[in-house]
């Protein structure tokens, strides 16, 4: 099976990542119109930044915005999340 040119795989998600896009921007600015919208917050900025990690001329953006996303490794999760193993039931 051969590899999918660039233009091949513009032309079978264009649409789709065109509306992602447009849900985007208006989502942004339905935050800038709301009150308080304009209010610096972490999650807000949080958002802003894995946007700019979207612009960067980088292969690996997919895997660079799941980590920016993804909470740091807590070696009792568990515990902190309430999770019940079968031996702790």
């Amino acid at each position: 099976m051969s590899q999918q040119t660039a233009d091949e795989i513009l032309d079978a998600s264009y649409l789709e990542v065109r509306a992602k896009v447009l849900e985007l921007a208006a989502v942004l600015d339905r935050l800038d119109r709301a009150p308080g919208g304009t209010e610096r917050s972490p999650r807000r900025d949080q958002l802003t930044q894995a946007i700019e990690m979207l612009l960067a001329d980088d292969p690996d953006r997919a895997a660079k915005v799941q980590h920016w996303f993804s909470r740091q490794y807590d070696p009792d999760w568990k515990t902190n999340l309430g999770v019940e193993t079968p031996s702790s039931k």
